[in-house]
């Protein structure tokens, strides 16, 4: 497990997460809907993760996005990175994010 965390933490360093146009997202009280407008395939997050994906939207940073819902959520900020770096993976492999190096 701790070699995947330093995995993931690697994979998103220096990162910044675009939602990229050809993706939308709703939430809605039991999900969030995210529907990739490209292949007309739809995902559902459930709540913590669609507030994880607002956040992203935002912030951009994982770090930032980490402690904006760090702190809606009352958790640690640490805990709540590693969370959101899995969802980005999950995301990106779905093309639902895209990572645009930052200088």
């Amino acid at each position: 497990m701790a070699d995947d965390t330093i995995s993931l933490r690697d994979s998103f360093t220096g990162v910044k997460v675009v939602v990229p146009q050809h993706v939308v997202h709703r939430n809605f009280p039991a999900e969030t809907v995210v529907l990739n407008l490209q292949t007309g395939k739809y995902h559902g997050l459930n709540p913590t993760a669609g507030a994880m994906l607002d956040a992203l939207a935002r912030n951009g940073s994982i770090e930032e996005a980490g402690a904006e819902v760090a702190d809606q959520y009352e958790l640690e900020t640490e805990t709540v990175e590693e969370d959101i770096r899995r969802l980005c993976a999950s995301l990106l492999e779905r093309g639902l994010i895209e990572l645009d190096k930052e200088t």
